[in-house]
Formats: structure tokens, sequence, C-alpha cells
């Protein structure tokens, strides 16, 4: 490998780079993927060898401790469902989209340092049962990328099983796994769960004081392409207008979002053009956005999305094998020796910002980003990566290995925020993390007895903070809400617990809540749920002399309650209560109510659990546009059937009497069955229209509740898989292709594993 010449750096200090090395970087030479007899853990063409030998190193626990100082542990794990009499309204939001990755070839890793690099798994030819000391990760409360966790929960060795029982886990394994390992290899391509980065207010530092890596080589980050004018004149007050090519593609932004509701919102239209004002000018012909008329440049785009649309198969392949041959070099990079992909290397095109509900940023401009906006984290002897615009450079160069992103820049729309690019949710790296924060929320089981005690019996302390701290643990533990942070004048107005106003919060006699809030991305909440009569005491006390827009908890912030949780709980905050809650309510509500019978009946139990968990975790979504269409659609279909039914029995009834059966509709002769054929026909028809009336039952059921979200971020995957060997429902049925990958390090888990 080539090396670059740098200044030799401590770590985690910065460099600034001066023109970027054409030094050819390991990633697209052929030793990349063929020097070292080490892969990928989770995606190379040994992983279905694996996958089954997997168990010896990521095995939990099947059976939890009961905590010694519990009050009342069957309480304790009961879902907050069950505790709670909760009145969620409907609510409209969108849910996030997500997609999917590729698996890694057998061979394609490079021998970048002898250390051997912490695995999910281990061989399936594993004598013994090896522990991995893994560099771990785990972030407190919105990404888990820079805390590592101290403290791990305690387990204990299974009760004995029964030879019945082992035969039954051998068995239903054997079949998950080949299920799980066809699933993934299946197909080149998946979609990413995130094309392009989130934004986020963790600092690109880290103060754990762990190495997550030893030697990291990667491409850098691929920037969109120039933008290319397209010359069609827009109106204003009914004349032609010329623009420059700067004012031609924010005009374009805007005139392609012509037909949705963002256009109809004030602030979109008001931030819009007090950004494209400056670009016009103040000479500028156009002054007023009400007299301009983009119908020519939406027509055109419409034109172009058409054009493409008829393009013949062969040549959407060949754009997208274009598409591909151009971003390969930046989909993996190679972390102490293993080729990982990397998660999401596209820096996002400019664009007018959207935002969720009515964020005072709509509409405003989100700038190119620039290589001298971004920031690079390689390892110190890997070759700087070549900047892909000609002439620029990048922000910087860092060599920390105490973090895990590969490259940030600042939020064009926050300045305060960050957007990271990471490896995929399906590296090794990411798995552990994962893992590791779900093993956290699983030791909050042993101290939530203790917690709940605690803050029960400061309800009617006579210190004023005291009382705030403990009632506000009460609604983080039981309504499963964020902490929340305060807001400038120029974010959106959202709040969370230590941040509710007097006017979020509504008593109502004896002793309910009522709650109406904008949470996070600006999601509204509203429920109103019965407390403990000392916690509805105490609000009307917080509330008393108070403005509505007064702080509800005047002696409490974040910090504090931060500073609290971690003294009741190692490394215990908000997302611990919600990532617990999620999973312990999912794990009872599935255990509880999951029957006999066949695998749509299994699947619906489980749409209801992770329903509920969705509820609580305030995850919503709009309705469907196309939900009605499916629904009548389903209705037409039902509808036929039943005719279909209705001339069966008729049939049968005749065939019974010895008579042929009647005509169809187009008047042509029917075969003559026999009465047991008749009476198979009839049982299968009527089981189908069943199925159908219990899909548009779940349909019209979940079309407001957004479940993706708490699946990917909250809900164990251990429980999902434990539960599908439990009772052979297949995992596909469940997660789609990007989470059996991302929860591959799960797969092996016990049958009889509970969270």
């Amino acid at each position: 490998m080539h090396k670059v010449e740098t200044q030799v750096l401590q770590k985690g200090k910065m460099v600034p780079s001066t023109k970027s090395s054409p030094v050819k970087s390991p990633l697209s030479s052929p030793e990349a993927s063929t020097s070292s007899a080490r892969t990928s853990p989770v995606s190379n063409s040994k992983a279905s060898a694996s996958l089954e030998g997997q168990s010896e190193q990521i095995k939990p626990a099947t059976v939890e401790e009961e905590s010694k100082n519990s009050i009342d542990s069957e309480e304790d794990d009961k879902p907050l469902s069950s505790r709670l009499r909760m009145k969620p309204k409907p609510q409209k939001k969108t849910s996030s989209l997500v997609s999917g990755k590729r698996p890694l070839d057998e061979a394609n890793v490079s021998e970048q340092s002898s250390v051997k690099r912490p695995k999910v798994s281990d061989s399936s030819t594993s004598a013994k049962n090896k522990q991995v000391s893994a560099k771990k990760e785990a972030q407190e409360e919105e990404d888990n990328d820079f805390i590592t966790i101290a403290d791990r929960a305690k387990k204990v060795s299974s009760d004995n099983k029964s030879s019945v029982a082992l035969t039954k886990q051998k068995r239903v394994t054997k079949l998950g796994s080949s299920s799980i390992k066809k699933t993934i290899n299946k197909g080149k391509k998946a979609s990413e769960f995130s094309k392009y980065s989130k934004s986020t207010n963790m600092a690109p530092s880290s103060n754990d004081g762990q190495e997550k890596w030893t030697t990291l080589v990667h491409n850098g980050v691929i920037f969109p392409p120039p933008y290319k004018p397209h010359g069609v004149k827009m109106l204003y007050n009914g004349k032609l207008v010329n623009l420059t090519p700067e004012q031609e593609e924010v005009a374009t932004m805007y005139a392609v979002m012509k037909d949705t509701e963002y256009v109809q919102k004030k602030t979109f239209r008001n931030n819009f053009w007090n950004d494209w004002q400056k670009l016009l000018g103040k000479r500028h012909i156009i002054q007023k956005l009400d007299a301009c008329d983009f119908t020519p440049i939406y027509d055109w785009y419409q034109n172009e999305k058409e054009k493409k649309k008829q393009l013949s198969k062969e040549d959407k392949k060949a754009l997208q094998e274009e598409k591909l041959k151009q971003e390969e070099k930046y989909m993996w990079a190679i972390v102490d020796g293993v080729k990982e992909k990397v998660g999401n290397f596209r820096v996002e095109p400019p664009g007018l910002f959207r935002g969720r509900g009515e964020h005072p940023k709509l509409g405003k401009l989100k700038r190119r980003i620039r290589p001298s906006d971004v920031t690079i984290n390689i390892g110190k002897d890997a070759p700087i990566p070549e900047c892909p615009i000609p002439g620029e450079s990048w922000k910087e160069v860092r060599h920390d290995n105490m973090v895990t992103w590969l490259a940030f820049w600042n939020d064009p729309i926050n300045q305060k925020l960050f957007k990271y690019v990471f490896l995929s949710p399906s590296s090794s790296l990411k798995g552990q993390s994962d893992k590791e924060k779900y093993e956290k929320a699983r030791m909050l089981k042993d101290y939530i007895g203790n917690i709940r005690a605690a803050y029960t019996r400061d309800f009617t302390s006579k210190d004023g903070a005291k009382r705030q701290i403990a009632v506000a643990t009460y609604l983080i533990d039981k309504l499963a809400l964020r902490a929340g942070n305060e807001k400038e004048d120029d974010e959106a107005d959202t709040v969370g617990c230590c941040t509710l106003k007097v006017e979020n919060v509504k008593a109502i006699a004896p002793n309910s809540l009522e709650f109406n809030f904008l949470g996070k991305d600006s999601i509204r909440y509203e429920n109103t749920v019965e407390v403990e009569v000392p916690v509805y005491k105490a609000i009307i006390q917080f509330q008393a002399g108070k403005r509505g827009n007064d702080d509800l908890f005047d002696k409490l912030d974040t910090s504090k309650l931060n500073a609290h949780l971690k003294e009741l709980m190692p490394g215990l905050t908000a997302k611990v209560f919600r990532t617990y809650n999620a999973s312990i309510t999912l794990d009872n509500i599935l255990n509880k109510e999951t029957k006999e019978g066949d695998v749509s009946e299994k699947l619906v139990v489980y749409q209801h659990a992770n329903k509920e968990v969705a509820i609580i975790c305030n995850h919503q979504r709009t309705v469907s546009k196309s939900h009605g269409a499916q629904m009548s659609k389903l209705m037409e279909k039902i509808g036929g059937l039943q005719d279909t039914l209705k001339e069966l029995k008729t049939d049968l009834d005749r065939a019974r009497k010895g008579k042929p059966p009647l005509e169809d509709a187009d008047g042509k002769r029917k075969r003559n069955l026999t009465p047991e054929a008749l009476e198979k026909k009839i049982a299968k028809t009527t089981e189908k229209i069943e199925k159908m009336k219990a899909d548009m039952r779940t349909k019209e059921d979940l079309k407001t509740v957004a479940l993706g979200t708490s699946k990917t971020n909250y809900l164990d995957p251990r429980i999902t898989v434990a539960w599908c060997k439990r009772h052979e429902v297949p995992l596909e049925k469940i997660f789609n292709k990007s989470l059996l990958e991302k929860f591959a390090w799960a797969m092996d888990v016990d049958f009889d594993f509970r969270f």
C-alpha cells in the first residue's frame, strides 16, 4: 500500500488539509479484496455457515435475575399499556423512508492490522465459548456512536431445559437460520437505511477514552453532480424572465414543489422568498413572489420525469450500472483489516428545507455542501481520500480513533447540528453498539424496582426540586417521554419532559392529565392518561400562580435530570427508559397473546404488539394517499369471492340432489364436481375471505401508526427472532432485508429468550 506523508499528530487532533493526495486507496485496488483471509462477520459468503455458529459468541441469558430490591416485580414487568389507561388521539405525521444495502463478497478484505477486529460472532467450528472484548460505543440520547457503556447487566445461566424443549430448539433454530440466510443473500442490491446523513447535536469529539479502531481506510464522500441549467424561462407578471444558472437552480427547487402542501404554507413561501431574493439582488425585475409563475419550469420537470419513465429496461439498467460504478469505491471502508460497508456516503444535494410540522425554517435554502465544508477522519498511515472535485480540498483531516464517524460537516440550515458518515448498520461495530444498547435496557430490569420506589417516595418531598425530579422521572418512565432540550428562537418549538409548559398539561379530576405539545420532529403528542394521585396533586402545585407559557418544571433542566438518572443507574437516560418499556411491552404481549394457529394469525398478534409500542413512543404517520384505494380494492375482491361462495353453495346443494351445476355468468356449463370437491372449494374460498377481512382490519387499525421506527430503534431484535423460532414464523415476514442485515448479531439467540 502506498503511504502519504502526513504530519505526525496526537489522537483526536486535527490537520488542515492541503490539496488532496492523488495516492490511490487500497479500497479501489484488487489487493484490498483478496489480501486477507479474514471476512466480515455479517455479510460475506461464509456468513451463512457462521450464522448457525454465532450462538457461542452472542448467546444471551434466557432467565433474568430477579431484582432483590424490587418492590413489586410483577408490576414492574408489566407493559405500559396494561399499567395505564392511555387514550391516544389519531395524528398526522410521516414515517421515515428506510432503504437497504448490498452484502459483502467473500474475500473483499485487506490486511491493515494484525490486531483482531471485534466481531459480533465467532466461527461455527469454535470449540469454546469465546468472549470478544469489543470497543464499546453507545450514545446516551439520540445517537449511539459516541458514549461507551461502563456497566453491563449481570446474566445468570438458564434453567435446565427438558430434552423435548432442546429438540424443539434445534429443529426450529435450523429452520429459522436457513430462512434468514436465504433472505440476506438473496439479490445483489438492497435499499439503504438512510440515503443521506441525518442531523444530530452530538459533537464530533468523544470523551469515553476508549479506542474504536486501530486502522481505518476509506475514500471519503461523493458529492452531487453540478447543476445543469435547463434554460426554461419562468413568468413574472405574465412576461418571460431571464435567470442566471444560480437563480434558475433555486427557482426550479420551488417549481417542482408546486403541487405539494409546502407551497401552501406561509412560512415556507416567506423563507424561500427571503433566500431567493438574495440571489436575485435588489435591482432584479422580480420583486414579489405572488407575481411569479413557475408553471413553465414545472411543466418541463414533469416532461423530464415522463421521459425517464419511458426509458427501456436496458437503458434504465445501463444508467443504474453507471451510477453504481461511480459510487462503488465510496461504499466501502477497511476497519482493522476488515472490509465494511459504509452507510451514508452521499452528500445531500442543495434544496429547500422541508422539515416536519410547522418548523420555523421551512422553505429555507439548503446550500450546496463543498469539500471545504467536510472533515475527514482516517487512520494516521492511511492515504488521504482524493477530493472528487478538482481544485478543491477537504476542510480538515483528523486521525481520531476514539470515534466511529468517517466524515462530518455542519448542517446547512442549523450550524449547531452535524451530519455524519458512519459505517452501515450491518457493520460489526454498529452491531456491537446495538447489542450493548439493548443490554443496557435489559440492565434496567435490575434497577427499575428501586427507581420506582425512590421517585414514588419523593412525590411528597418538601424539597421542591426533588419533587419535580421525581414527577419528571415518573412521566419519562410511564409515558416514554423524551427529556427535552432548550430551543433557540429560530428552532422548532418542540417540547420534552423538562421543557413542558404549563399550557401543555391539563389536570382533569380526579387524577388524569391531558398532554398536548409538539414533540420531536414536530410530531404532536396528544394523550390523556390516569396517573397516581400524588403526581396529579404535584402537577397542580407546579402550575399554581404561573402563566400558560411558563415552565412546568421551573426547578429542573435536562442536565440536572440526566445527572439524577445516572445516579440511579450507570448510563441511564430517558432513551434507555424508552427502549426498556418498548421492548418489555413487546415481549410481554407476544408471550401472553400468541396462540396456536397459522402464520397469518400470529402476524396479527405481532402487529398488535408493535402497534402498542408505537403508541407508547408516539410514532405516527399520515394516512397514506393510497389507503382508500387499497381498501376499495380489498372490498371488491371480497365481494367477488362472496359471489363465488354463493355459487359454490348453490352447486353443492344441487350436487347433493344429483343435479348438474347451473351455468356460469357467461352462460357456459360448469364442471360437474362431487359434493366433497365442492366442500373443499367452499372451505378454501371462506378462508380467503376471512384472511382478506383480517387484512382490512389490520390496515385500518395501523393507518396512522408508524411501526418501523420502534422496530428499528427501540425493540430488542432478539425478542422477535426468538418469537419467530418458537412459533415457526418466517422472520422475513417481520424484518425486511435491511433489518435482517442490521440485526445479524441477534439471529442465533435461543428460541426461549425473554427480554
